[in-house]
């Protein structure tokens, strides 16, 4: 258990430090929609979905945010927020070149860093990695263990709330 909290510290710890400029980055392009006549369209690929609910449902939801489906019409207002696991996902990436060709601005959480061979990093406005590439923590037979991209995802998520709500305040 210490371990587990040290290295899930250590995750948060690390996305806090590299990546404020981003989560402000993000909080800032989001806000956008909410000062025009836009929408924040949330969309969350598998576990991530989780995200997408707490923005929904959660005990402090996300002001003027719609979850993505497929039948949604985008506006250029609008800003999108994509999760998901990995920048090599296929849906993910469909989505993202669809968002670019439609001129829709959106960011996007994932697990993989930022470069020029990461396609999805390369079409979003805003990209943010929770840099985890394997399990925290080691396992008896070798390989490693507990992949929480799901917590780390929420921590972006919160982190980015907070100056949103912030900005939206100061209006």
């Amino acid at each position: 258990m210490k371990m587990l909290t040290t290295q899930i510290a250590g995750l948060l710890q690390r996305i806090a430090t590299n990546h404020e400029e981003a989560i402000e980055d993000t909080a800032r392009l989001l806000a956008q929609a909410s000062v025009g006549d836009g929408r924040v369209v949330m969309a969350g690929l598998n576990e991530l979905n989780g995200v997408v609910t707490n923005a929904l449902e959660g005990a402090e939801s996300f002001a003027n945010t719609i979850r993505y489906s497929a039948d949604l019409e985008l506006g250029s207002m609008d800003r999108v927020w994509l999760f998901t696991r990995s920048s090599v996902n296929a849906e993910a990436l469909e989505f993202a070149r669809l968002l670019s060709k439609q001129n829709v601005t959106f960011a996007v959480v994932s697990s993989e860093k930022a470069s020029e061979e990461n396609e999805l990093s390369e079409l979003a406005d805003v990209y943010i990695s929770t840099g985890i590439s394997k399990g925290l923590l080691p396992n008896d037979e070798g390989g490693r263990v507990v992949e929480p991209h799901l917590l780390a995802s929420l921590f972006i998520y919160e982190a980015v709330k907070l100056s949103y709500d912030e900005m939206l305040m100061d209006l």
